[in-house]
């Protein structure tokens, strides 16, 4: 993070522009806006400048920059054309420590001037760090689509019974959870519809009828993450991910997904890898039975989707017999984020007419499978969790009947920066693996679709 993003007040507090032009008045207009009290150091004034100097709604010194005391000022921005006093201008305040910006030369700022969604008293600022202003100008355009006027008027109804509901919970979770409640319900579409009274109504009836006080079972969330790429999380995910208390993942799940998680939950690792367990599955249903029973919103993340090879059955098995509330959401499973990704369609007319998802181990950790059912014609096989039984499948899918030639691809990593892919067919691709370093989280494609990857193989990666 290259800047700390900060909102200032600088409400009827002294500011100082140096500049009187078209780029100063578009400064000393934000600044107003936010209430300060703008002085003006400049020999010239733009015209709209000169009618605020003359109506005192500004302040006005026609001399140069020289060796002005800066230390009585909140901020001072320097938006001159002579980059010898804008360099002058930033050394000045900036060795009195007061906030500078210069226009236009990041280099030169102690802040950045963002661009900014305005909302108030919700506000939205973006900013890339002076990199490109423009960028910075294409994405804040794009929020302005997606943040309703309105939401200003949300903002100062919930300020409004910020008072009654501190008064009603006395707990910090328990109001927190009450605002999260009455973001997600009907008052945010009262409000949005200009309905206010009628939202107010039922703020009220939300606070009158709060709970006696009593600790409240909480919720788990099984939240599939998709195969790695945080682009592809649902909305639903991303938004019970940003409401959870606790969130309790697995180690397929990518580091940017987890960035994504509310900053202040508390996080907890439960990643199973071969013969090596941080919990065992028995130990992680009752861990969120006992967490939603504290009260906590448990968001339970798992790679890929919870009901293909996540476990997910068993967890809302032990949720739904000792009486814990819960919502599955469903994701795209890593067999098809693989498959999307590798450019490895898993059906196709001229090559598969139906797929198949197995898992490489079983509950026993024996790979005894139904290898008859697997070999049928025209059917791609897609295995999860086999990279360690490789050989084991490629021997067993050519003793039953499946030609030597059949490609294979084994796939690291779909849909990160780094993913790899590795083709090959049942005959080569033991040699390949042992002369070649793969690690989980991976999963193996079997049958004729693999040729296509080379052809369809869209996904750039790092080199």
């Amino acid at each position: 993070m290259d800047y700390f993003p900060l909102f200032m007040s600088i409400n009827e507090r002294q500011c100082l522009v140096v500049g009187g032009g078209e780029v100063a008045t578009r400064k000393i207009a934000l600044l107003r806006r936010a209430g300060a009290k703008v002085h003006v150091l400049a020999p010239d004034l733009t015209g709209s400048l000169k009618d605020l100097a003359e109506q005192g709604d500004i302040t006005h010194d026609a001399s140069t920059f020289d060796s002005v005391n800066v230390s009585d000022y909140a901020l001072v921005i320097a938006a001159t054309d002579d980059a010898a006093v804008n360099k002058k201008v930033s050394e000045v305040a900036q060795a009195v420590n007061i906030p500078v910006n210069v226009v236009d030369n990041p280099d030169l700022c102690s802040f950045i001037v963002p661009s900014i969604i305005d909302r108030s008293p919700v506000q939205v600022a973006v900013s890339t760090g002076g990199a490109s202003p423009v960028l910075a100008r294409t994405l804040r355009t794009r929020l302005e689509t997606l943040i309703p006027s309105a939401y200003g008027q949300l903002g100062k109804l919930l300020e409004a019974n910020r008072t009654a509901v501190k008064a009603a919970y006395d707990n910090v979770d328990q109001r927190r959870r009450f605002w999260e409640n009455i973001l997600a319900g009907p008052i945010v579409e009262m409000v949005l519809a200009g309905q206010h009274d009628r939202a107010q109504a039922e703020i009220d009836k939300a606070i009158q009828s709060r709970s006696d006080g009593s600790s409240d079972t909480g919720e788990v969330y099984l939240v599939g993450a998709g195969p790695g790429d945080p682009d592809l999380l649902t909305f639903r995910a991303l938004r019970l991910m940003q409401q959870s208390d606790v969130i309790v993942h697995d180690r397929l799940v990518s580091q940017p997904i987890l960035d994504m998680a509310r900053k202040d939950a508390d996080f907890i690792y439960v990643g199973k890898e071969r013969d090596k367990h941080t919990l065992q599955q028995e130990d992680i249903n009752h861990l969120l039975v006992r967490l939603a029973r504290e009260g906590k919103r448990v968001c339970r993340l798992k790679g890929g989707d919870p009901f293909v090879f996540g476990r997910g059955g068993e967890e809302i098995d032990t949720l739904t017999q000792e009486g814990i509330p819960f919502q599955v959401v469903p994701a795209i499973t890593a067999a098809l984020g693989v498959a999307s990704y590798a450019g490895i369609p898993l059906t196709h007319r001229d090559y598969a007419h139906s797929v198949l998802f197995t898992t490489g181990h079983l509950k026993d950790g024996t790979m005894n499978l139904n290898w008859s059912g697997l070999v049928q014609p025209r059917q791609t096989i897609v295995f999860y969790m086999g990279l360690h039984g490789v050989d084991i499948i490629c021997k067993e899918m050519i003793a039953h009947g499946m030609p030597t030639t059949m490609p294979i691809a084994l796939v690291q990593k779909a849909t990160l920066p780094d993913q790899k892919v590795i083709t090959g067919t049942l005959e080569t691709m033991p040699q390949i693996i042992r002369e070649t370093e793969i690690h989980p989280p991976t999963l193996i494609i079997v049958g004729e679709v693999v040729k296509l990857h080379e052809k369809l193989n869209w996904f750039q990666t790092e080199k």
